[in-house]
């Protein structure tokens, strides 16, 4: 699994001009699923994402997480996250979940962070989104569980 972690100040998609999900301060998560992810891999995904620390403390440095500044989190499947681009011009899906997989394991990793923060909005799974987000920092980190 792969997730595309970015710091926001604020975030949010739509889907045909409606907002189906966003966020004040907090975490964009971009979620690329493997056909070898598995509940072991949303576990790992789920804590990465809840204390990984990318927060300013009062000094200034990265020691705080989401849980921390109890921001909200929001969960945006991207399949093309998981696509081969060793070679060609081309990327290759391969590498990337059957939909079904997908969907069922987004779906999975979606509930159980509801289960455990209170302010988790998503996008809609196959959806064409637009996804509207300013990057505080910039601070974007590449996670790979």
């Amino acid at each position: 699994m792969k997730l595309l972690i970015q710091r926001v100040s604020a975030a949010r998609v739509e889907v045909e001009g409606e907002v189906v999900g966003g966020i004040d301060q907090g975490l964009l998560a971009l979620v690329g699923i493997e056909p070898q992810d598995d509940q072991g891999s949303l576990t790992r995904a789920l804590h990465k994402l809840f204390n990984y620390r990318v927060f300013s403390d009062e000094a200034g440095k990265m020691n705080r997480s989401l849980t921390d500044v109890q921001g909200g989190l929001l969960l945006v499947s991207q399949f093309t996250l998981a696509a081969d681009t060793k070679s060609g011009m081309r990327p290759s899906f391969s590498s990337a979940a059957p939909p079904a997989q997908g969907e069922a394991l987004f779906d999975a990793l979606v509930e159980a962070a509801r289960g455990r923060h209170p302010q988790v909005a998503t996008g809609r799974f196959g959806a064409n989104m637009q996804v509207h987000l300013v990057n505080d920092g910039p601070v974007t980190f590449l996670l790979e569980v």
